[in-house]
């Protein structure tokens, strides 16, 4: 795009349709994938393929199919501006029996994808106010979600804190909340954070706060009188992709972001918001005005799981054993391949994905992206991942790779060895 289109762009226009952070790592895996189909694929967010969860899907499709009107509910009607009513219902007993939330359908609404939710509820709760003040959406904790960076209608929308690093044993780390470097620590710092969010499991480390440190975070949000932001895409109640104890806590100040897309099904772009009735009403107000409506076609395909609970089957006893075993296979491949080096693996506590931490790497995370993209090999530069920290010069940030392992045994070890190879050439 010229710059000279750009210039006649309202502020809007320039700010999203100029080149971001997240389009050009989108653009840059789609054409890599395009132009090379036999690269060895680390590098995206794709859910695994689950021959039995298909096999779900496709019994989910063919009882829609032979339903009178089941493909009319599925596709040929608009859903209220909240969503599907009997998902939302649906939804609601589900959470109160298997989650104890005290939730009605009042407390749902659908969304696109919870990309678009989340555009939506970040700009209601931060960003410029009538009085001329501005807030800022606290991440406690980076690194976090990329997708989150280029949500926000103003500059430096996004606030953070460097992790306190904890070593572990098996050439492993974990990150944890600086609760003294907080904001929400300190009334004064407080007063320019309008939200708090966090994804649990995390992408892209995989890692999981402990409940202390979330019921922590939660009572400063609530003491500030803030909304604290769970992206539970990975985790809890479903599709439950974790690997430690974790419970899922939820109160009138806390908002829930879930997904059917890792239990599965990403192309029907389903998102849940579980919040209090106010911010449910407010939100739906906003999301009507930018998507007219949400798509039926996840309410209809999940509705059943939900209603008689087969969705914790799916979730339980198909994609978290799955992902469990992918993630040991991972680890062991790059334990072997990178003995020899100074590299530590994120503790992996949930989600999709792995997080290498590169110690003192000669070269940035994103020259080391370029360098295996060279040799067939796409993973993530983490220096993506740091949002809120840009300009913090912290050398760690320029020292991580996310990788997924969603892909089959044979792929894994081949890009291993080209990784471990590349970083036996790096470090010299």
């Amino acid at each position: 795009m010229s710059e000279s289109f750009l210039q006649q762009l309202s502020s809007f226009g320039q700010r999203f349709c100029a080149d971001s952070g997240t389009f050009t790592l989108m653009d840059d895996l789609g054409k890599a994938l395009t132009v090379n189909p036999d690269m060895l694929f680390l590098g995206g967010g794709n859910p695994a393929r689950i021959e039995a969860v298909e096999y779900e899907i496709k019994l989910a499709l063919e009882a829609i199919l032979a339903a009178p009107d089941g493909i009319q509910k599925m596709y040929g009607n608009y859903q209220s501006p909240q969503g599907d009513p009997e998902f939302l219902e649906a939804l609601a007993s589900y959470f109160q029996r298997h989650c104890g939330w005290p939730v009605t359908s009042a407390n749902i609404a659908l969304a696109n994808g919870s990309q678009a939710a989340f555009f939506v509820l970040f700009n209601m709760f931060a960003g410029d106010f009538e009085d001329g003040s501005r807030k800022q959406v606290l991440l406690p904790m980076a690194p976090e979600y990329i997708g989150y960076s280029s949500s926000g209608l103003c500059d430096e929308f996004f606030c953070s804190v460097k992790p306190q690093i904890e070593i572990l044993p098996g050439n492993q780390f974990k990150y944890h909340v600086d609760f003294d470097q907080l904001p929400l620590s300190d009334p004064g710092a407080s007063q320019g954070i309008g939200a708090v969010c966090l994804s649990r499991p995390t992408n892209p480390t995989g890692n999981v706060i402990s409940d202390d440190e979330l019921a922590r975070l939660s009572a400063l949000a609530c003491a500030r009188q803030v909304p604290l932001i769970i992206d539970a895409a990975y985790g809890l109640p479903f599709p439950g992709i974790l690997f430690s104890d974790a419970g899922a806590p939820w109160d009138d100040n806390t908002v829930y972001m879930l997904s059917l897309s890792k239990i599965g099904l990403p192309g029907v772009r389903t998102g849940i918001v579980v919040a209090n009735p106010e911010v449910i009403a407010a939100y739906t107000k906003a999301n009507t005005a930018l998507n007219l409506a949400c798509s039926s076609a996840g309410p209809a395909l999940a509705k059943h799981w939900l209603q008689n609970d087969h969705i914790n089957t799916i979730s339980r006893q198909m994609v978290q054993p799955y992902y469990a075993q992918a993630s040991r296979t991972a680890i062991e491949l790059i334990t072997n391949a990178c003995a020899d080096l100074p590299v530590k693996i994120h503790a992996p506590q949930g989600a999709i994905f792995l997080w290498l931490w590169c110690q003192d790497l000669p070269i940035s995370s994103q020259e080391l992206y370029q360098r295996l993209k060279t040799r067939g090999v796409l993973v993530l530069s983490g220096h993506h991942f740091f949002i809120g920290l840009e300009d913090s010069g912290w050398p760690h940030a320029q020292q991580c790779l996310r990788i997924t392992y969603c892909q089959p045994r044979p792929v894994l070890e081949q890009a291993v060895a080209i990784l471990a190879d590349e970083l036996t050439q790096v470090y010299g």
